[in-house]
């Protein structure tokens, strides 16, 4: 199968996270085989995945069966059974899946699956809670982190930034921060309703949305400005 974007992706684990991710997947028209080892949650997905079954996935013949070696993308989205978790992504591992995402449920379990073979440890319920504590803090409407220290946010703009042409705005000395696109809380007759770029001639105003990228402690110091 061809290593792309739309590859088809192994999801094994349908718990509520395994469950979405594979839902979502299909949605968006990725190809997914999707596995547990229990019949009866297999049984009520059914009928919304195209490709679900029951298999042991610490089988390494129950894998083969399944020609899982098809297969350049899997997820291990086991949670509460940390050994099976652990033994699924070493047999992946050893079957050459080049892709393997997995569900981690704290450090140390993050850190075998590391050893073993995960190529990308995720913690769902983690990564969740910090996103919703940022959104009921300050002025964060959105928050994305894309990598250990850098996120992008959506915010109103601070008042020190209103009124003056972004270019004026010291935005990177001041705080390390830089506006890459508005939404205008009144756009002007004609202009686009939605986000659009930011240059350093933008002018913000009060109500106005704006995507804000930068080092966490320096989004976040931004958005508590008044």
């Amino acid at each position: 199968m061809a290593d792309t974007p739309t590859a088809p992706v192994v999801v094994i684990g349908l718990g509520r996270f395994g469950t979405a991710l594979a839902v979502e997947l299909d949605r968006r028209g990725t190809e997914v085989l999707a596995i547990d080892g229990n019949p009866a949650v297999v049984q009520k997905l059914a009928g919304r995945l195209p490709h679900v079954v029951t298999a042991d996935s610490t089988d390494a013949e129950a894998l083969h069966q399944l020609d899982i070696t098809a297969f350049h993308r899997a997820v291990v989205a086991i949670g509460t059974d940390i050994q099976a978790s652990i033994l699924t992504t070493a047999l992946l591992s050893d079957l050459g899946i080049r892709d393997i995402w997995a569900k981690a449920v704290n450090a140390q379990h993050a850190g075998i699956l590391s050893r073993v073979g995960a190529h990308h440890v995720v913690f769902p319920e983690n990564d969740m809670g910090e996103r919703v504590a940022h959104l009921l803090s300050g002025r964060i409407l959105d928050y994305v982190e894309v990598d250990a220290d850098f996120a992008v946010i959506k915010t109103t703009p601070p008042r020190d930034v209103v009124g003056v042409p972004l270019r004026e705005s010291r935005l990177r000395s001041r705080w390390g921060v830089t506006v890459v696109a508005v939404k205008p809380q009144a756009p002007a007759p004609g202009a686009p309703r939605g986000f659009t770029y930011a240059t350093p001639d933008t002018v913000l105003a009060y109500g106005d949305i704006v995507l804000v990228v930068g080092a966490i402690d320096k989004v976040e110091r931004f958005a508590e400005t008044d």
